[in-house]
């Protein structure tokens, strides 16, 4: 059974387990509220993950048919995955921000062969070497995880309190990691009466010791991204390192008494955490500028990036992942001015102006 932690103040934290992943469990938070429980976030979806968090509610005191709600972070499945078995085990309402219900929506009609042609062509894009390439084009179209995601019920708007009876729960949405990213502000005294402003949820936007993943927002239907909410029209869906960037600000002045991250464990320092996540990526841009001085494809931006191991070490999937995040920076340097995609090159190309 996964470990539960009681963080006082009626919430508690369940770990449950990712399989065969590096980050090992998915915090599963559980606040009690006046007509039940209610979940931030709910793991993969997995055998061992559902009986997990089924022992974990257990040991909380509850359990899933008691289930009252869930609000999801954001759409990936380590956190979304158990969602559609919670609610058809207790009939719970779902919420999420719009940009990712949309992408949910857009995932459940898709099917595996076309995510295998959407990422041969975009890989392709981006200058990967056929070697890479081999692989995806020889494939056989299987279920993906993640591609059959329980389409939320309720919509997350920001800024507004969400509806958890005797609780004050203010939606914060934060994008980056994704579109619809949202963090979740517990606006009530710290139980311990620690200094700050109430706890925060904080999905994987603000992680203690891990910068997440930032690539970029497309799928395979690349033009069909919702149109932002009213609240956002400062939003750059081409920008995701910008939009990121601007919600960890967003979050530093906020200056939560304590953090309760969906990976990890909940830390208190969350402005100087935000310090050092601004001050990675200002790095790492720089040091992207460097390499520009000639014309890369993102695949060469990849290869020569500095990452937790070296490029002949990273796994098949990881360099996918590093490539978009890659693109993701490479977008940020042509959004302030500093490089410039070299028209007509095919693949793709960039260098620093």
């Amino acid at each position: 059974m996964g470990r539960v932690h009681d963080h006082g103040g009626g919430v508690r934290s369940i770990e449950v387990p990712i399989p065969d992943n590096p980050l090992g469990t998915t915090l599963v938070y559980v606040v009690d509220t006046d007509r039940g429980p209610v979940l931030v976030d709910t793991g993969w979806d997995d055998p061992a993950s559902w009986d997990t968090l089924v022992a974990g509610l257990s040991a909380c005191g509850t359990s899933v048919g008691e289930v009252h709600g869930v609000v999801i972070t954001h759409h990936h499945p380590d956190h979304h995955g158990l969602s559609g078995q919670v609610r058809e085990t207790s009939g719970a309402w779902l919420a999420m921000h719009a940009a990712d219900t949309a992408i949910v929506r857009r995932a459940r009609s898709t099917q595996p062969g076309r995510w295998l042609a959407y990422m041969t062509a975009k890989l392709t894009a981006a200058g990967a070497p056929e070697e890479h390439l081999a692989p995806l084009r020889a494939a056989r179209p299987r279920s993906v995880p993640g591609l059959a995601p329980a389409l939320p019920d309720r919509e997350i708007v920001p800024g507004e309190l969400l509806d958890l009876a005797g609780r004050r729960l203010r939606a914060i949405w934060t994008p980056g990691h994704t579109p619809g990213h949202v963090c979740l502000h517990l606006e009530e005294d710290h139980p311990a009466r620690l200094p700050g402003h109430g706890r925060l949820f904080s999905g994987d936007h603000l992680l203690p010791e891990i910068t997440p993943h930032i690539g970029l927002y497309e799928d395979p239907v690349d033009d069909t991204l919702p149109d932002p909410p009213p609240v956002s029209a400062s939003l750059d869906r081409g920008d995701p390192l910008g939009d990121y960037l601007d919600s960890l600000e967003r979050i530093g002045r906020l200056a939560p008494a304590e953090v309760l991250p969906a990976h990890q464990h909940t830390f208190t320092d969350a402005a100087g955490r935000v310090r050092e996540l601004l001050a990675h990526h200002e790095d790492r841009l720089a040091d992207l500028l460097s390499l520009l001085s000639e014309p890369l494809t993102p695949w060469q931006v990849a290869e020569r990036m500095e990452w937790n191991r070296p490029w002949a070490q990273i796994p098949y999937q990881s360099r996918n992942i590093a490539v978009s995040e890659a693109e993701a920076h490479l977008r940020r340097l042509v959004k302030l001015g500093q490089a410039e995609e070299r028209t007509g090159s095919e693949p793709v190309t960039y260098v620093a102006v």
